[in-house]
């Protein structure tokens, strides 16, 4: 009885304010750009999600993609290419994203540098409470699914790709890392190599109250509830927490979706300011840091796996954690904590850490066995 009074302290004084804190930064170091590199095409198409199909939220079923295709995919009518998805993190899309990597100008950057040439794909995962999780809920709907298979499966068909799982590179930043993570666990049958950058949401975060004493989280907490209680739709409540005041309410749709409780269809974490623990333990089940045990035979299928964070991040103490789990499973990984905020170096690290990293591990031959 103690020890779950203890734990439930603990998970009352976890809060979402790291995260948003962490990506609310925007400032990014911009590479030079690379004398003499070559233009790739960028496509902006829309794919159906048919695992998205009927969710509660009223959440876009048709996505918008955008897909930077190589200088020589134009011009070689018979080749085929590896394809890296590339998946935004929080409060942004993937149009937002491109201008926090800086592509195309790191993509093009990087084949100057001697990377192979790829087809880059960024999904859009934003829903009405600015963040899907990457997870699988009625409520949402399954956004887990529709990367790995309604974007994958599209992209195969539409384009000249090489279909083949050591072909497919995943990579991720911030709520994209944890996607990565999640998404990367489970399914070494559809991606062959892994980048995590910065995942965020790697321990349970189910207090949603912010940091300060019991009694601010507590009244935090129930005013939290009254908002949930008194809106009308998705749509009214998400108007009245803009940015990442919705951050709370993304994470219970994602994780504590609830079909039994209209009009919002998800479950908080606290009844009263007090913590309900069936709700918190869906939280936590959803914690890469406490699945990850069961999908080390999966972890150990990857070609590569390469996690980089700031050393200004509050993100890197979790990032670390998943670093040291997979060296005690003698998983072969790579990690790099550079110097930087959550987002002030991750147009350098995609042109010239994560473009190299599936460049060397990603094949680029149709014959991949």
């Amino acid at each position: 009885m103690k020890t779950a009074k203890l734990l439930l302290q603990c998970v009352l004084a976890l809060t979402i304010a790291p995260i948003a804190q962490a990506t609310a930064q925007v400032k990014t170091n911009v590479p030079d750009v690379i004398p003499g590199a070559k233009p790739v095409a960028v496509e902006h198409i829309k794919i159906h999600g048919t695992s998205l199909e009927g969710n509660l939220e009223g959440d876009a079923v048709d996505r918008d993609v955008i897909v930077f295709l190589p200088p020589s995919y134009n011009k070689d009518n018979k080749r085929h290419y590896p394809v890296i998805y590339a998946l935004h993190g929080y409060s942004i899309g993937a149009e937002q994203w491109t201008h926090e990597i800086h592509v195309p100008q790191t993509i093009e950057g990087a084949f100057a540098q001697g990377a192979q040439e790829m087809i880059v794909v960024l999904p859009d995962s934003k829903t009405i409470y600015n963040g899907s999780m990457y997870s699988s809920s009625v409520t949402t709907g399954d956004f887990e699914k529709f990367i790995w298979h309604d974007v994958v499966a599209y992209i195969d068909a539409h384009y000249r790709t090489i279909p083949n799982r050591k072909s497919r590179g995943l990579i991720g930043h911030s709520m994209g890392g944890y996607g990565a993570s999640r998404i990367g666990m489970k399914h070494p049958d559809v991606f062959g190599a892994l980048y995590i950058m910065s995942p965020c949401c790697m321990s349970s975060m189910a207090g949603g109250g912010g940091p300060g004493p019991a009694d601010q989280v507590k009244e935090r907490a129930i005013a939290s509830e009254k908002k949930v209680a008194a809106a009308q739709s998705p749509v009214d409540l998400a108007a009245q927490s803009p940015g990442f005041g919705s951050v709370q309410y993304a994470m219970a749709v994602s994780w504590a979706p609830d079909p039994k409780n209209p009009p919002l269809y998800f479950d908080l974490p606290t009844k009263d300011g007090i913590l309900q623990p069936e709700v918190v333990a869906k939280f936590a089940a959803n914690a890469p840091l406490s699945f990850v045990d069961e999908y080390i035979g999966n972890l150990k299928q990857y070609r590569a796996i390469a996690m980089d964070v700031g050393d200004q991040d509050g993100l890197r103490f979790d990032a670390i954690k998943l670093h040291t789990i997979l060296d005690n499973y003698e998983i072969a990984n790579s990690f790099e904590v550079y110097s930087g905020t959550h987002t002030s170096a991750v147009a350098d690290r995609f042109q010239n850490h994560v473009m190299p990293f599936f460049s060397t591990n990603l094949c680029s031959t149709k014959e991949c066995k």
